[in-house]
């Protein structure tokens, strides 16, 4: 009788587990897209190197302390594409936080999410990969959304320094995802991404006279958006490690799609205004987006989605 009972516990654990992990990556994508707020408020007392750099530093003392014991093993190639991601993933959270100094969350968001259709062009690239017809017409329809997203209105289309910068972001973002995809197979994530955290607060921080940055002052808005952002970051790390193994490719790349989605949401409700030819535009990028999911999942060929890179 308690074997019985027990055999019917663990299958309908089991069963819940699909339902468990899509709610976690579902959350994980929620925390993505109120990001781009959270960033916006720290940036009214902070500038926008320290803030991320500071983020980063919590997060690498967070994630080290979860996962000090993997560190011994690190190998040099671990080491070598931790650094070199890490420069790039500090460029572009830079470009990314000089860009919402001038454009709202909302647009910030939709924006980055480029990174998901330019992936193809990347990969073209840099290993010489041509991209397939649906590829392209994501494309296409990601630079349509884009143009439509930068206009302020009715006057015209201005691709402003926040736009610029936050595309460029998008641009960063897709080339390391290509430069990880090549070496996932033979590292070790959990001591990538540490040696990865390291590199960016060390980088940010080392940027800051370059943008003419000092040190602010002592504010709790800032304690809490970079310290929630940090222990956010490694929240997220443990969770999709865990619901990946769980999820089809197909569903949790489908999943991730959804960021720009919970963005405009929050973004709204936090009262950005996007206008006719932003919603249409937003709406474009979202298309392409859940285009180039499909085609990423599609090809995934050990089983494992590709997940985007801590932001």
């Amino acid at each position: 009788m308690a074997s019985t009972e027990s055999t019917a516990g663990r299958q309908g654990w089991d069963a819940g587990v699909p339902r468990l992990a899509v709610a976690l990556l579902l959350f994980v994508t929620l925390i993505w897209g109120s990001s781009f707020l959270v960033i916006k408020t720290a940036l009214e007392v902070s500038g926008p190197l320290f803030f991320q750099g500071l983020r980063y530093a919590f997060a690498a003392l967070a994630l080290g302390l979860v996962a000090a014991p993997r560190f011994g093993r690190l190998t040099r190639l671990e080491l070598g594409i931790g650094v070199l991601t890490g420069f790039a993933v500090a460029l572009a959270n830079g470009l990314q936080a000089l860009g919402l100094e001038s454009i709202s969350s909302s647009k910030a968001a939709f924006l980055t999410a480029l990174y998901i259709p330019l992936v193809p062009l990347a990969q073209l690239v840099f290993l010489r990969d041509r991209p397939g017809l649906v590829a392209w017409i994501g494309i296409a329809m990601a630079f349509a959304g884009s143009v439509l997203l930068a206009g302020p209105g009715v006057d015209g289309f201005d691709l402003g320094r926040g736009e610029v910068m936050t595309i460029a972001c998008a641009a960063v973002i897709a080339v390391e995802i290509v430069v990880i995809g090549a070496f996932a197979a033979r590292v070790d994530s959990r001591r990538v991404s540490w040696v990865q955290l390291v590199v960016i607060a060390v980088v940010t921080f080392a940027a800051m006279p370059l943008n003419g940055e000092g040190v602010p002052g002592a504010s709790l808005t800032l304690f809490l958006c970079a310290g929630g952002l940090g222990l956010g970051s490694v929240v997220i790390h443990v969770a999709m490690y865990w619901a990946q193994r769980r999820l089809s490719p197909t569903r949790a790349t489908l999943i991730y799609a959804t960021e720009p989605v919970w963005a405009g949401i929050i973004g709204r409700i936090a009262g950005d205004r996007l206008g006719t030819g932003g919603f249409v535009g937003a709406a474009l990028i979202v298309a392409s987006v859940g285009l180039a999911a499909l085609r990423r999942a599609g090809g995934a060929a050990d089983g494992k989605s590709p997940a985007p890179p801590d932001r």
